[in-house]
């Protein structure tokens, strides 16, 4: 499938899904959305990516936000399907069963912030920009702001950002948890690629237990977490990697798992 909006390469297990509208700060359109939902039901089926990157073209944004214009003129019915069509592209990259790693090199507002926590990992250069500004918008956070936000950060500090709209920079999103590390924008890529090609060289097929114990268990009590994470614990036992991954410790050697 050809995509307009979107730029992807995969090299050495790595697939590098880039956002291309420079032009408008790589704002998220219905386009946009569709693309990135057809793209990660491809990444899903592609046995050859064990890890993804996810950034945006040019230094100055990684996803400014939502496009408002287009967002602006439509009523509450149009507004609904709007949503449903962003909602099912974040859901794909959130469920993928192999890490996605948001590479955040400038804006990360609204609709990017959003973006950015469908994502398993986040790295940020130090020019990042971070917030749910929607309230000065006369709207609240459609994407995930309300809900994937407070499970990141807290209650109290998500209700401060989307009450406010405040935005904050990369070091204090590091700081209340909502990014994993800062870095030189120069840098940015070998480091997401550094992080990516940590996990290739892991178990495809026992990271993605690793992620759907995680992230079910985000959304249940802990009782119903703990019987989650023993189903994926046990599931390990039935699989080749399992194997290899244990006969090596005991022979001292590096594992060579096949991801079955």
């Amino acid at each position: 499938m050809e995509y307009r909006y979107l730029l992807y390469s995969k090299e050495e297990g790595i697939g590098t899904v880039t956002i291309n509208r420079p032009e408008v700060l790589n704002a998220l359109s219905q386009a946009v959305y569709a693309e990135l939902y057809g793209l990660f039901e491809e990444i899903e089926e592609d046995s050859e990516v064990h890890a993804v990157i996810l950034t945006g073209s040019g230094g100055k944004a990684f996803v400014a936000g939502a496009d408002i214009a287009a967002m602006q003129p439509l009523n509450s019915t149009e507004m609904r399907g709007f949503i449903d069509i962003s909602r099912k592209a974040f859901d794909r990259i959130y469920s993928l069963s192999k890490p996605v790693i948001a590479a955040i090199n400038g804006f990360a507002l609204g609709g990017g912030t959003e973006l950015a926590m469908c994502c398993d990992l986040r790295i940020a250069s130090e020019n990042a920009k971070f917030g749910q500004p929607e309230i000065g918008l006369g709207i609240i956070p459609g994407g995930g702001g309300t809900q994937r936000l407070s499970r990141l950060i807290g209650e109290t500090r998500a209700k401060e950002l989307v009450y406010t709209g405040d935005i904050i920079d990369a070091n204090t999103a590091y700081t209340i948890g909502l990014i994993n590390k800062v870095v030189h924008l120069d840098a940015l890529m070998s480091e997401a690629n550094a992080l990516a090609q940590k996990m290739v060289t892991k178990s495809s097929v026992i990271l993605s237990f690793a992620k759907k114990a995680i992230n079910g268990g985000m959304n249940v009590d802990l009782s119903s977490g703990l019987d989650l994470e023993a189903e994926c614990f046990a599931l390990c036992f039935s699989t080749e990697d399992q194997k290899e991954g244990m006969s090596a410790f005991l022979e001292k050697r590096k594992p060579a798992f096949k991801g079955r």
